[in-house]
Order: structure tokens, then sequence, then C-alpha cells
């Protein structure tokens, strides 16, 4: 008997949908759809596990369990106790609601999500913890009440291999994406020259070895019900690619330096990934191939004073114009003004996506010839 399909949604950072819809395709998920903030696409359980598993630009891989129309809170009551909880949840197994009421007769999500609470309780016997990883997303938007299930548990950002990081890190799932953007599909060597704790370096040497996003971790869909060890087992087993490039990382910062050797071991890439102390301006191409550079140099609001940035950034853009021709470079930047002081010609920008609390913008060029 062919397992029941139901709506998968998987959210991603607003603006770099297109980019995790074409990687939901690649992964051959059925009926995929843009949508603000993410992709919805159908399948079943197994569909869940691999989305989990495999993709690199997901934040969070939700299970569509039920959307009705609500007015009042007594409605929410009765439809939340008709509900199959006892075959999406495990018995006695804590969980947590959390409610979003948006442009609805239903406003207050506390009181929305009590209802569902008391519905799970009554099912399931079991209690809300607001610690739990178990946790049932509920969205009430112009009276569509929509219930989904967070398969994922932590941020799908975490991959598990990340032991020590600096200041102001990019997200993994960030840095794939822009990755993606730029086109690399892991036969291009990329170079990071302000590596910090190596997420951009480590995750295009994971690209192009075909290891897996999840491989290092654990999700919550392993406490459902619904879980079977060995088909999840059988559909991730991971067979990592060839390939003969390497990825290198600098940094002026020796602690950066070591952290990003610490992470790529934990990662299991270490063997692909150079790392390096060097400054901005001691920085040379690792290859005489021309690569890819991808850069998420500080902003002034996390990490050093916009002010004294300016000359960093113009050492970047005199560095990358002199000895990375024919290179494509993205530098990744919340500052306009900053991008400028580069003085390259950026033949693309991207629209503003949020790192970690703040909106930031791809700035993309070739260097073609000395620009400065």
């Amino acid at each position: 008997m062919k397992p029941a399909e139901f709506e998968i949604f998987s959210t991603c950072v607003p603006g770099l949908e297109r980019e995790l819809l074409a990687e939901i395709k690649k992964f051959g998920f059925k009926r995929a759809k843009l949508k603000v903030g993410g992709i919805s696409f159908f399948g079943d359980w197994h569909d869940v596990w691999r989305a989990n598993f495999y993709l690199r630009g997901a934040t969070k891989v939700l299970v569509r369990f039920a959307s009705f129309r609500i007015t009042h809170l007594a409605q929410l009551d009765k439809l939340s106790h008709k509900l199959n909880w006892e075959n999406l949840l495990q018995y006695k197994k804590p969980f947590r609601v959390e409610t979003v009421c948006r442009k609805s007769k239903i406003y207050h999500s506390g009181a929305a999500s009590q209802r569902i609470s008391k519905a799970i309780s009554d099912k399931i016997n079991a209690k809300e913890d607001p610690n739990s990883y178990i946790i049932i997303k509920t969205r009430i938007s112009s009276d569509i009440c929509t219930i989904s299930l967070d398969s994922s548990g932590e941020g799908l950002h975490k991959r598990g291999y990340k032991i020590s990081t600096g200041k102001a890190p990019i997200r993994e799932t960030l840095a794939a994406l822009f990755l993606q953007k730029m086109k690399f599909d892991g036969s291009q060597v990329v170079y990071d020259p302000m590596c910090g704790s190596g997420t951009i370096v480590i995750e295009a040497a994971e690209i192009a070895l075909g290891l897996p996003a999840g491989r290092k971790r654990s999700f919550a869909f392993m406490e459902l019900p619904s879980f079977k060890k060995r088909e999840y087992q059988k559909l991730t087993k991971v067979n990592q690619k060839k390939t003969n490039l390497k990825f290198y990382g600098s940094d002026r910062d020796n602690g950066a330096i070591l952290n990003s050797i610490r992470n790529s071991k934990k990662a299991g890439v270490d063997l692909f990934c150079h790392f390096e102390k060097k400054s901005i301006s001691d920085a040379t191409r690792p290859t005489q191939e021309p690569g890819i550079v991808l850069v998420n140099p500080p902003y002034g609001k996390r990490v050093g004073n916009r002010k004294n940035l300016f000359a960093l950034y113009r050492s970047l853009g005199q560095t990358l114009s002199e000895k990375f021709i024919g290179w494509q470079v993205g530098i990744i930047t919340s500052d306009p003004g900053l991008a400028k002081a580069t003085e390259l010609k950026f033949l693309d920008i991207s629209s503003a996506v949020d790192n970690g609390g703040i909106k930031v913008k791809l700035y993309e060029t070739k260097i073609n010839h000395p620009q400065i």
C-alpha cells in the first residue's frame, strides 16, 4: 500500500526562495511551489526525512497537519479535538505549541495555543513543556488556521560540525544559498579571505563532496511514531564523491584560523580545506585557475566600528582587482556605503535577506581586468 502524501513546507531565508526551489527540484521532490518564505511540496514521511537530511538551504521542514477556517476559540477547540494527534505524536511525550495570529477574529495567540495544547493533552496524555523540541506550529491568518509539525527540531543551519564560532558568523544555510546563487556546483575553487569560523569554505567542500547537510545531527522526527530507523538508514546512505579541488580560507585572526581548522575536522572535510593566517592586503589567489571568492566582511553592526571599516573594504577591493582577475566575486554586507568603498563595479545586487537579525545583500561581480 502506497504511503499517504501530505503537504510539506520547507522554510528558508526570505529572498532566497528561488535558490531553495532549485535545490528541492534537484532532489526530485514533487509538486514544488514557490511561496513567501519557503517552498511547499508534497510527499510522505520518507520525503520529510530526506528533506531534513539533504537540503542545505532549508531552515525548517514543516509537516502541514491540518487547515480549516475558524472565527472563534470554541470552534478551534472542537476542530483541534477531532485531529488524529495519536498518529502524529508519541504517547505521553512532552510537546509545545507556538501560535501566530494575523488579521483574524482570533487575535490572542496564547488563548489559541491553550486550546490546541488541551486537545493534544487529551489525546496523547502528555503535558506541554516550553523546552520540548517537539513543536506544533499554528498560524491563524485571515481566519484560516494552519497547523504544522516542526519535523526538524533545532534549526537546520545547525549542521553538527561547528565546535567554535567567531563573533558574527554567517549561517550555514545562508552560505549554501549564496554559493548556489553564485552558480557554485562543486567544480570551482572557493576562497574566503575573511573566513571567520570557516563556514563558507566548509559548505563549499561538503557540496563538492556530495556530503548531505544533516548527516552529523539528529532531528525531531526521530521521536515520532512514524519514524522507522532502518528505513531512514536506507534512504540516507552517504556516498562521498571524489574531487581534486581544495577550498581555501584566510583570516588575519589566528583564533579564527584555529576555529576553522577545528570545524573542518569535525565536519570530516579537513583534507579538502586549507586555512592560513593572512591579512586582506596579503591575500593571493590560491590557484591559477579562476574560481569564486565569497566573503562576509564585518558590517560595523556586531563587529567593528563602521568608520574604521572603509579602509578594510578599500583594501579588499584593491586586492581582488589586482590579484583575482578572472574570478567571480561575492561580497555579503548590510551597508551599501561599505560595498561602494571597494570601488568594484557590481554586476548584480541581491534583494535584502536576513542574517542573524541584520538585513544583508550579496554584491556580485567578475574581475575581468583591474577595476581600480
